[in-house]
């Protein structure tokens, strides 16, 4: 099957191929039944029922059937399509594709073959971006092999492979990396968000603990970071908003004897996840390290193999100064994954690879809107057909 193919079916959960010959094959077990019915009625049952009886019955299986549908209908509205969440990802790309895609389509459209210009040319393109050096390199090495293995003599084709490679860089041969580390049903699940003040770790505690909450998960809240004036503040309005419970304590407290509150509190009550939020203070880095990794000796001396996540929250928007922020913080406490906020607001959405390349920390969730549902888990299809999607539409309608 030929990536687009691939893409495709990831994209929208199924190809319309397949959606067609599954309602084929409902409507014709339907038939099937309306027809055989009746029959295996007469078989089992040589005497007519009363009239009023049937009629009963009848009106009995129809409310039956409206409720088993609207049930289902309201499942289906619940949870959101694969194509809703793709097209997400295309506007919140929209910047990036803006300046990156139409530079690209333009060395596309100037050159006729693959040849070493054209490869500086996209090397340039891609720094630009905020893809970083070292992914750059790798990303062209992959290019000029795979062009040579297929002895590509014209630009056509290009596409597929760029996108092809973009993918196989971030994943790196592993599966499911992107997925948070829940605990059974029946434990509690600690996450421990880091990062600097300003690159929204609050708000995305709030929507990742709405998300949470969606999925059927009794969530509390700690309010951890109580140097900043307001951080209780707001994490308590996006409690309140969320319907999830904030265990704080005064303005100055100790941070790690709110997290040790909040642990009991959470085991007393039942809670499947408790989101904990700490302090961004990066200009004292010191004291700030110190801090987190008491808050991690106070968890896991609680909680055996807890933190179950350690996310560090970074603003898109700051590019390579991201990339410094998430080295600073690995240093001190065992970063499992990033959550990029603002990617809908910066030019330079490649700094996704980079983070992932240069570090080695998998991207697990990325905000793509300022709306409570538009944080979402990464995908790297999904990305990649976010930075492309203009010119990869017209690509995956051919390859219907």
């Amino acid at each position: 099957m030929s990536f687009f193919k691939r893409l495709k079916e990831k994209l929208t959960g199924k190809t319309s191929e397949e959606q067609i010959q599954q309602e084929t094959i409902e409507e014709t077990t339907e038939e099937k039944e309306e027809v055989e019915q009746p029959i295996a009625d007469v078989a089992a049952e040589p005497e007519q029922e009363h009239p009023l009886a049937q009629a009963e019955q009848v009106e009995e299986t129809v409310e039956e059937e409206t409720k088993a549908v609207e049930e289902e209908q309201a499942e289906k509205e619940k949870k959101p399509s694969a194509w809703s969440i793709t097209q997400k990802f295309k506007m919140g790309l929209a910047k990036t594709r803006d300046t990156f895609t139409s530079k690209v389509n333009d060395l596309i459209a100037r050159y006729r073959k693959v040849d070493e210009e054209f490869f500086e040319e996209l090397e340039e393109i891609l720094l630009q971006a905020d893809v970083g050096f070292e992914t750059v390199m790798e990303l062209m090495d992959e290019l000029r092999f795979e062009v040579q293995r297929k002895n590509m003599n014209d630009t056509k084709g290009i596409y597929e492979i760029i996108c092809e490679k973009l993918v196989e860089i971030y994943e790196k041969g592993e599966e499911g990396i992107s997925e948070l580390n829940l605990q059974p049903e029946g434990e509690l699940t600690v996450i421990l968000f880091v990062g600097v003040n300003g690159v929204g770790k609050t708000t995305t505690i709030g929507k990742l603990a709405h998300r949470l909450k969606n999925q059927g998960k009794k969530v509390m809240l700690a309010a951890g970071d109580t140097f900043r004036a307001g951080a209780i503040e707001q994490l308590q309005i996006w409690g309140d908003r969320v319907g999830c419970e904030v265990i704080k304590q005064s303005e100055g407290s100790d941070p790690a004897a709110v997290i040790y509150d909040a642990i009991n509190a959470a085991k007393k009550r039942g809670v499947d996840v408790l989101i904990c939020d700490t302090a961004g203070r990066l200009q004292n880095k010191v004291n700030l390290m110190k801090e987190l990794e008491k808050i991690h000796r106070v968890i896991s001396r609680e909680i055996p193999n807890a933190p179950h996540e350690v996310l560090l929250a970074l603003d898109a928007t700051t590019g390579q100064n991201a990339l410094i922020q998430a080295q600073t913080f690995k240093e001190a406490t065992n970063v499992t994954g990033i959550v990029l906020t603002k990617l809908d607001g910066t030019a330079k959405g490649g700094i996704v690879l980079a983070i992932r390349n240069k570090l080695n920390i998998p991207v697990k969730f990325v905000g793509l809107g300022e709306k409570i549902d538009d944080l979402q888990p990464f995908d790297p299809e999904r990305y990649v057909y976010g930075l492309f999607a203009d010119s990869l539409d017209k690509e995956l309608s051919k390859a219907e």
